[in-house]
């Protein structure tokens, strides 16, 4: 079995990689977990400065693993700088601070001396997507390995490159050879693989189907697992909003990434007395978004990573469309090679609808019109995803209450898009899985929490 990787903007092929043999599996399973033994026992100190390392690799890189993604899924080369530097931020992050996470807590109790302490599981096993390609491994990475455990990737089939390449940039900082893997393997070497008793836990970002088959399988070993399962996320604009502002951030929020993004704001829900002025402007800055070639500077709304994903995504529009919703901009198939589907925009979506209900993953925007904040946290929260969302409002307490309070997520915002940031807590709830990565949550989601009681005889 060979994985073709396809340009999905010029839909040519541009490399091929053969499909790993039990016996080569079996070989890196083996060393991950010699190495990773051996890791478990390195200084903080010294990991630290490994990371440090790691970091400035990234960033010496940064333009050669850019050109690569957008080769391999379409990414905006420009925002493939950026997902880079992310990644050696993510780095610094954990560089800088793993050691406290992870200091031990003494305990008061009747004993002697009591304390916990955190101890790495051993082997993760990550099961990665392509939208992100760097971020989405490095964010588990970063803090998976700081804490001691060794990684094994399993990343999608058409980013083999992209984790090749992470593979030996970390080799290249100076980490110790085997400590991160990459597995190039299908779905049912995937399940054996996560049934093997070298792999401590698993981590998936992916589909919903994806999240309960992998969740399904770890549970049957008995290991822990992180599911991060996409989203359909509300961003509420209420009459005290800065529109202007709004739309700008909305844009961004929505179209970054060519729309393909767990974390995108899908579901635009606008209070009726600003639901037309938003409407116009929204319009008016989606049609100055250029569609194109994503090494262009001005481009902004590349490929969809794969033909049958844009074609999925034109689908999902369409039945929308049959079911009484209207395309405001947008929405047509453009001739000639690659995945683009453009900017589009979509007003009159209703319940029971395609893009009410399910996730649409690419450049397209749902406006739905509503009376006031009380429904507009309702519709907000009629979804069975629970990953991020935003509100807007120049009342801050009033902000503030909806996002803390009313809001159905793992993370929420106020007057801004959603987004990871390597100090805060990113996971969902809901369909959208558990788990946390980044921060000290997700840098203990992956450790024994060691309970030691000590008792002295005399």
């Amino acid at each position: 079995m060979s994985f073709d990787i396809i340009n999905p903007t010029t839909s040519e092929k541009i490399n091929s990689f053969d499909a790993m043999t039990d016996a080569e599996v079996e070989d890196i399973l083996s060393k991950t977990q010699s190495a990773q033994k051996k890791w478990a026992k390195v200084s903080f100190a010294e990991r630290s400065r490994l990371f440090m390392a790691l970091n400035d690799a990234l960033m010496d890189n940064r333009e050669k693993f850019a050109h690569l993604m957008t080769e391999e899924m379409g990414k905006i080369y420009q925002q493939g700088i950026a997902e880079i530097e992310k990644c050696a931020w993510g780095c610094r992050f954990y560089a800088e601070n793993a050691e406290q996470f992870l200091k031990t807590e003494q305990v008061k109790t009747e004993a002697y001396k009591s304390f916990v302490n955190y101890k790495p599981l051993g082997v993760v096993l990550a099961i990665m997507p392509w939208n992100f390609p760097f971020w989405q491994v490095f964010r588990f990475a970063a803090p998976a390995i700081m804490a001691g455990n060794g990684a094994i990737l399993k990343h999608a089939p058409n980013v083999i490159g992209c984790s090749l390449e992470m593979e030996q940039i970390f080799v290249e900082a100076g980490l110790p050879e085997n400590l991160f893997r990459s597995l190039i393997i299908d779905i049912p070497q995937t399940t054996k693989v996560t049934h093997d008793p070298r792999i401590a836990a698993v981590t998936i970002t992916a589909s919903v189907n994806a999240g309960r088959s992998v969740a399904a399988e770890a549970g049957k070993a008995l290991k822990k697992c992180v599911l991060e399962l996409g989203g359909s996320d509300p961003y509420i604009v209420l009459e005290d909003a800065d529109i202007d502002k709004a739309v700008e951030v909305g844009i961004v929020g929505r179209y970054q990434n060519s729309g393909q993004s767990c974390i995108a704001a899908k579901r635009f829900i606008v209070v009726d007395e600003v639901y037309d002025e938003f409407e116009q402007k929204f319009v008016a800055a989606v049609e100055q978004l250029k569609m194109g070639n994503p090494m262009d500077e001005d481009t902004y709304v590349g490929p969809q990573a794969r033909l049958d994903l844009r074609d999925g995504l034109a689908d999902q529009v369409r039945r929308t469309v049959e079911a009484g919703a209207k395309i405001l901009t947008g929405g047509e198939i453009p001739e000639g090679p690659g995945a683009f589907y453009p900017a589009t925009v979509l007003a009159g979506v209703k319940e029971g609808m395609p893009a009410w209900s399910e996730e649409l993953f690419g450049p397209v925007a749902t406006l739905i019109r509503v009376k006031d904040e009380e429904e507009a946290i309702k519709v907000a929260n009629d979804t069975e995803f629970g990953l991020g969302g935003a509100v807007w409002t120049q009342d801050l307490a009033r902000g503030e209450r909806i996002a803390a309070d009313e809001i159905e997520s793992g993370i929420a915002f106020v007057n801004d898009m959603s987004k990871s940031d390597p100090r805060m807590p990113f996971g969902g709830i809901k369909h959208s899985g558990y788990g946390r990565e980044l921060s000290i949550f997700g840098i203990r989601e992956f450790v024994n929490i060691h309970a030691v009681w000590v008792n002295r005889l005399d």
